[in-house]
């Protein structure tokens, strides 16, 4: 970096971070007001993640819905650095990270997202696993062929949670194990997706039904164990066996954000101005996960996939407006819908005037988030993959 170039530091490659880094790179910097943009991650692949349940199922492959941050940002101006970051000095700028580098910064951007808290109950930790990541996917990929190759009749999963996560994870997994399945997925609330559309969730309790999974509204979970799980609806209290726990409940910011000094909710969420700026912190953007934000609209912005999206293209042009002294954006967050895989081949879609399920809405879906894949060159190696794919399976037939 020369001394004369602005740094902008992103921490967290996620849907925030990385679109943010990509945004900034298409944007006009001129020669008198260069810049550097750094993105820093601990791993070296993104995570499309809303395709991560199509690895339970093996409709995708790990490098369609992963690919790694070089293939992604070859040809770039963006830096990446595959990295923990151990700390922010705030008063100096600085970021240090886990190689012994110190990144100093005019610009910080954290997007580095949110972690499944395990210790909410007792056993979680040990025994429950997490659905958020690649590795999550192999490892419960690797327990399920574990089970697959036993000759136990049934095959025991039980999904902790009702919201999205927890819905699509329990299809997908109905609809691998197929008979051998009994899937299980308990809610504490009275109904599964609380925030979706009725049309959704109406859908969503077909699927479930459809493929006899048992549903347990109204229930917690008190504790898990190597291989059970106590469960209690209104004063009964019953242990049932378990051959896989998958924990889906609740986000909590990474230990990194609470080192510093930054305006939080009573859900440690960061607080932002409508600018993605942080309160009372005009050089330090945040997004994603780990905000609280209300938009120019004064709605609340939901912690999702979407509005990470949405969000990423002001934060990059905030940036640039804030070193080009340039007047900013005020973030209007458009909901545009949801959509949900509810097995193979299946899945719901509503927004924009739009309600599609089944077969029709599983390609909807897919084409939707092909274009939404980071870069031309990985939409069209997916695309044709995709493209190809029928084609394969029916030579190999």
């Amino acid at each position: 970096m020369t001394e004369s170039a602005k740094r902008i530091c992103i921490l967290g490659g996620g849907f925030g971070g990385l679109y943010t880094a990509l945004r900034l790179n298409s944007l006009p910097w001129s020669a008198d007001n260069p810049v550097e943009i750094v993105l820093v991650d601990p791993r070296d692949r993104f995570l499309f993640s809303p395709l991560l349940y199509e690895l339970v199922t093996g409709e995708l492959a790990t490098w369609e819905i992963a690919p790694p941050y070089a293939e992604l940002l070859a040809g770039t101006k963006i830096r990446f650095i595959q990295a923990n970051v151990e700390a922010v000095n705030q008063a100096e700028k600085q970021v240090q990270l886990g190689t012994g580098e110190t990144l100093t910064y005019d610009r910080l951007v954290l997007a580095v997202g949110g972690e499944t808290p395990l210790d909410m109950v007792l056993g979680a930790a040990d025994h429950a696993l997490p659905f958020r990541t690649v590795e999550d996917a192999h490892r419960l990929q690797g327990r399920l062929r574990e089970l697959e190759t036993t000759d136990a009749d049934k095959i025991r999963v039980m999904v902790v949670g009702g919201g999205y996560s927890g819905v699509e994870l329990a299809c997908k997994i109905a609809d691998r194990l197929g008979d051998r399945g009994r899937v299980r997925l308990v809610e504490r609330a009275d109904d599964i997706l609380q925030t979706s559309a009725e049309f959704n969730r109406k859908t969503a309790r077909e699927a479930l039904s459809e493929r006899g999974i048992w549903l347990d509204l109204e229930t917690s979970v008190e504790r898990i164990g190597a291989d059970t799980a106590t469960l209690t609806y209104r004063d009964q209290t019953d242990e049932l066996p378990v051959d896989i726990v998958l924990w889906t409940v609740g986000t909590r910011v990474v230990p990194l954000l609470e080192t510093m000094d930054l305006p939080r909710n009573e859900r440690q969420q960061i607080q932002v101005e409508p600018t993605l700026q942080v309160v009372d912190h005009a050089d330090i953007f945040a997004l994603g996960d780990i905000v609280d934000c209300k938009d120019a609209s004064g709605q609340q912005v939901p912690n999702t996939a979407q509005s990470a999206l949405q969000a990423a293209d002001y934060v990059g042009w905030n940036l640039w407006a804030s070193l080009g002294d340039r007047p900013q954006l005020p973030f209007r967050y458009q909901h545009l819908g949801e959509m949900m895989t509810l097995g193979i081949d299946n899945a719901t879609l509503s927004g924009l005037g739009l309600k599609l399920e089944g077969p029709l809405a599983h390609v909807a879906r897919r084409l939707t988030y092909l274009y939404r894949m980071p870069t031309i060159n990985h939409q069209v190696r997916v695309g044709l993959n995709w493209i190809q794919q029928p084609l394969r399976d029916l030579l190999s037939a």
